[in-house]
């Protein structure tokens, strides 16, 4: 399964970003094989409006059933959600430490968005 986490960099080792929409990378990790691979969200750094939707597309193009975030707003996590993506809060850490607590089931599935549109 491939899982997306927002992230200050483009390692395992990079922070979790908590934006979501404006988070520098998405660091794309197929739990099957280990491999990963980042993937830029630059152009929704500095967005005025729609950075949410636009990385939620973005994530989803990757072919991710999963997202590790610290945080998610209400649009984004609806476009999630119609692609079938799995949506987990945890923004404590390292890619690796969230990856690795998401694959022990210590992260819980959000049921909803945790902040307000043009949160940052």
């Amino acid at each position: 399964m491939k899982v997306a986490v927002s992230a200050q960099g483009q390692e395992l080792s990079s922070q979790v970003d908590p934006r979501f929409g404006r988070c520098s990378w998405f660091v794309v990790y197929d739990t099957d094989s280990g491999h990963y691979q980042a993937v830029s969200n630059g152009q929704n750094l500095n967005a005025r409006q729609g950075a949410g939707i636009q990385a939620a597309e973005n994530a989803s193009r990757q072919g991710v059933k999963a997202v590790i975030t610290g945080h998610c707003g209400p649009k984004a996590f609806r476009v999630l959600q119609s692609a079938g993506v799995k949506v987990f809060y945890g923004s404590g850490g390292t890619v690796g430490e969230v990856l690795e607590r998401m694959q022990k089931g210590l992260l819980e599935e959000a049921g909803g968005a945790d902040v307000e549109g043009h949160w940052m």
